[in-house]
C-alpha cells in the first residue's frame, strides 16, 4: 500500500514540477509536531508524501501523547517543546498547538533555524507578530501560515479566474466564519479550553484569517486600516467576544473586504462564505448543503440574470494541483487545503519556491484581528493596520522572543 500512495505522490509531483526536480529531491525530511490533539489535520499529508518522515510528536497532556503515539506509530514523543527540537533534531516543525503558543513554538523553532509551519492565526498580539518577524528575519529557516482555506477547490478555481482577468478589476469581497463552537468550549470534566480565552473570551475578530486569505488572494492588497462592530452578547453573558463581529478592512487601494466572524449564535455551520464583486463580474458561494458556487460574468453570461455554476470554468481555468489530484487529496481536510499547503510547504522548504504564506502574508490575516479589539472597544472606530514590510526587526525596540 504504501508503495502505491508514493507512487501516485510521485505522479502527481510530475505534473507540478519538471522531472529533473522529482529526479533530484533532496534529502528526506524530519517533520514533528507540537500539539498531538490537532495534529491529524496535517499529519497524513506529510505521512504520505514521498519526502518527509514524521519522527516526532509533543503535546504537554501525557494522556494525549500517549495516544497519539499509539495511533500514528511515532515513538518519540515529548512533553516539552523545546526539549523536542533540542533532542528529536527535525528539520521542520508543525505548530499545531492551541493558537496562544503558534508565535512562541514558532520563534523556539526558527531560533534553532529549523522550519516552521504553524496553524492559524500567526500570533495572539501585537508584540508577538513583532517578535515573530524579528525571528524569521534572523533566521535561515523558513516559516508558512497554515491557512489551508485558500487552498479550497472553489477558492483555488475563483483565484485564477481573477488573474485570468475575468472579473475585471475586483475591489469588494466578504468571507463569513460561522461555526458554532460551544461544545469545544470546555472539556468533559467542566475546565475551559483555549478556545474559552482566545477566541470568544477576547472581544473582537478573533479569528479572521480563514475568510480574509481567501479574500486578500482576490483582492491582492494589504488591509491599511480597520473598524469592527458587534451586536452585542445575546446567547451567552459568559464570554466577552459578541455574538457575531464585523471587521471591514479597507485596502491601500481603497477597496473593502467585509469578514463576519460567528463562534456563539446557535446555528448550523457555515464556514466558507464568500462574495467577491470586480468591473466584471461577481462571484456567490454556496450557504447552505445542497447549493452550488455561481458567477456572473459579462463576458459570460449575455442575460443581467445569468449566473454559471462555477463549475463550468473548471476545464480552462483549473489550475494543475486540481487537476485529477491523487485520493490522499480529495480525502484530505478541510477540502484538500491541507494537503496542498504541506506539498506547498514542502517545495518551499526544498528550495523549489518561496514560501506561499510568507510571515508578511501572515501579518496581513493575523493583524487586522488584533487590531479590531481596539476598534470595537473604541465602538467601530477605524484604526490603522501596522505594515509588517516595514517594521525594522534588527532595531533594539523589538524584543527577542
Amino acid at each position: 500500500m504504501a508503495g502505491v500512495v508514493l507512487k501516485r505522490q510521485q505522479n502527481f509531483l510530475g505534473r507540478i514540477c519538471n522531472k529533473a526536480q522529482v529526479k533530484a529531491m533532496a534529502k528526506e525530511i524530519k517533520v514533528a509536531f507540537s500539539g498531538a490533539r490537532r495534529a491529524s489535520s496535517f499529519f497524513k499529508a506529510f505521512q504520505t508524501h514521498p519526502e518527509t518522515e514524521i519522527v516526532a510528536l509533543c503535546d504537554p497532556k501525557a494522556e494525549t501523547l500517549s495516544e497519539a503515539g499509539r495511533a500514528t506509530g511515532v515513538n518519540q514523543l515529548y512533553s516539552v517543546f523545546e526539549t523536542m527540537l533540542d533532542d528529536a533534531r527535525p528539520d521542520v516543525v508543525v505548530v499545531s498547538s492551541p493558537m496562544q503558543y503558534h508565535a512562541p513554538q514558532s520563534i523556539a523553532a526558527l531560533q534553532r533555524d529549523i522550519h516552521v509551519l504553524s496553524e492559524v492565526t500567526a500570533a495572539v498580539s501585537l508584540d508577538e507578530c513583532r517578535w515573530l518577524a524579528q525571528a524569521c528575519k534572523q533566521s535561515a529557516a523558513i516559516y508558512m501560515m497554515a491557512e489551508n482555506y485558500m487552498y479550497m477547490k472553489p477558492n483555488v478555481l475563483v483565484k485564477a479566474m481573477v488573474e485570468a482577468g475575468l472579473f475585471g478589476e475586483t475591489y469588494y469581497a466578504e468571507g463569513e466564519y460561522l461555526h458554532e463552537l460551544s461544545s469545544l468550549h470546555h472539556m468533559a470534566d467542566g475546565s475551559p479550553t483555549w478556545r474559552y480565552y482566545w477566541q470568544v473570551g477576547v472581544n473582537g475578530c478573533t479569528y479572521p484569517t480563514h475568510s480574509l486569505g481567501p479574500c486578500l488572494q482576490w483582492i491582492k492588497e494589504r488591509p491599511e486600516r480597520i473598524s469592527c462592530i458587534g451586536t452585542g452578547i445575546w446567547s451567552d453573558p459568559e464570554h466577552a467576544m459578541e455574538d457575531t463581529t464585523l471587521l471591514l478592512c479597507k485596502t491601500s487601494g481603497d477597496k473593502l473586504i467585509r469578514v463576519r466572524v460567528d463562534m456563539l449564535s446557535k446555528r448550523p455551520h457555515a464556514m466558507t462564505n464568500y462574495t467577491l464583486q470586480g468591473t466584471k463580474g461577481a462571484y456567490e458561494s454556496k450557504r447552505r448543503p445542497g447549493e452550488g458556487n455561481w458567477v456572473w460574468l459579462e463576458d459570460f453570461c449575455r442575460d443581467p440574470n445569468d449566473w454559471a455554476p462555477l463549475e463550468r470554468f473548471e476545464e480552462e481555468y483549473l489550475p494543475d494541483i486540481w487537476r485529477e489530484p491523487p485520493a490522499e487529496a480529495v480525502s484530505a481536510g478541510h477540502g484538500g487545503g491541507d494537503y496542498f499547503e504541506v506539498m506547498d510547504f514542502v517545495d518551499a522548504v526544498q528550495g523549489r519556491k518561496p514560501a506561499a504564506i510568507d510571515i508578511h502574508m501572515a501579518m496581513d490575516m493575523t493583524l487586522p484581528g488584533l487590531v479590531s479589539q481596539e476598534s470595537i472597544r473604541r465602538d467601530g472606530e477605524w484604526l490603522e493596520v501596522p505594515n509588517s514590510r516595514d517594521w525594522d526587526c534588527d532595531s533594539a525596540e523589538v524584543a527577542r522572543g
